[in-house]
């Protein structure tokens, strides 16, 4: 790694690096020097990323805008340059390699421990959101294209019902069913903005909670990681990717239905830190269709999880045979709860939106 790490400009000389974090898309390590600094070295995966210098061109100017507006070194990331003055190396075997500053003294979590996570959660991507209102959204690049194109998920689930790949469509006929029951809907978003009705915002495109580094003493956020997704797209999408994530009263991959749920106190939560921070830079429009992000995105998730298992597994990283379809039910049964509390998770937006 030593040749890799001296191509950065460090403050001080490397004194070690080790794996660092439990990622499952890039490769990170953790680069200590001899005067006490943190770094943090990536390989960024370029068969997810295809357009490594796009992304790289993304994430340097949305940091730099961030530090305009907040010059507070733990409040943005900072990509730390090479000696020629790039955001990025190539290695000898054409792997790409970046370093960023360590935040210290924050922690990310996995799940929330409180509703006041969440909370929090919802004004780290207020924030965010708030921040980079100014920002030309349409001039980042889509580095995954057509990542939150709902209705062009569906047409990939119906490519992969068509070629059934692995021999699994004829275990998945009610979850198949509950998919395509649905696909109406699923164009909704992506209508409003093909009419001018909802505005492309730079959005994160992966807003989970473990996606904000917490002030570990206080659980205040500092700022929001993993910007690699980071590309012109709906609020929206972004607001209900965090609730489908940590609204959710089980995990992602939970066996057992009867546990997973729409948590009506964390919904309330994310959506309060959320308005309360960015609620001004919103359109009425936008603020209207945040449930329906939440929707979507649970719905959207479904059909990716659906489309791999199709496939024979091919995307998603797995422990068992049964892993995606698990995914996919869980999805289901979130999306449907939702569907049964709809009347309540709107009147919560305007319940905030008047206090």
């Amino acid at each position: 790694m030593k040749h890799l790490y001296q191509q950065f400009c460090l403050d001080g000389l490397p004194i070690a690096c080790t794996p660092f974090g439990g990622g499952h898309i890039n490769h990170t390590f953790l680069v200590v020097t001899n005067r006490a600094r943190l770094y943090i070295l990536q390989e960024i995966n370029s068969h997810v990323f295809k357009d490594v210098p796009g992304l790289m061109d993304n994430l340097t100017a949305v940091c730099a805008h961030l530090r305009r507006k907040d010059n507070d070194p733990r409040h943005s990331l900072s990509v730390v340059p090479t000696l020629d003055g790039r955001s990025f190396i190539t290695g000898e075997d054409g792997r790409f390699w970046r370093m960023l500053d360590y935040v210290l003294d924050g922690i990310c979590l996995d799940a929330p421990e409180s509703a006041d996570d969440l909370y929090q959660s919802g004004v780290a991507f207020g924030m965010f959101q708030n921040q980079l209102a100014d920002f030309p959204a349409e001039t980042l690049h889509e580095t995954i294209p057509h990542f939150h194109d709902t209705p062009d998920r569906y047409r990939q689930l119906r490519e992969a019902i068509c070629a059934d790949r692995a021999g699994r469509l004829h275990e998945v006929g009610p979850e198949i069913d509950a998919l395509l029951s649905r696909e109406d809907e699923a164009g909704f978003l992506t209508a409003l903005c093909q009419s001018g009705e909802l505005p492309l915002r730079v959005t994160h495109n992966d807003t989970k909670l473990n996606n904000v580094m917490l002030d570990a003493a206080t659980k205040t956020p500092l700022c929001v990681m993993d910007l690699d997704t980071v590309m012109p797209g709906l609020v929206a999408h972004d607001f209900g990717d965090a609730i489908r994530f940590g609204a959710s009263t089980a995990a992602e991959d939970e066996t057992d239905l009867d546990k997973v749920s729409l948590s009506i106190e964390r919904y309330q939560a994310f959506t309060s830190g959320f308005l309360t921070t960015c609620g001004k830079r919103l359109t009425a429009r936008e603020i209207e269709t945040l449930p329906w992000g939440a929707r979507l995105m649970t719905l959207e998730n479904a059909v990716r999880f659906m489309t791999d298992y199709l496939n024979g597994d091919m995307y998603f990283h797995i422990s068992r045979p049964t892993h995606n379809l698990d995914r996919c039910r869980t999805q289901l049964r979130l999306v449907k709860d939702m569907e049964q509390k709809w009347d309540e998770m709107n009147a919560i937006v305007q319940e905030i939106l008047a206090e």
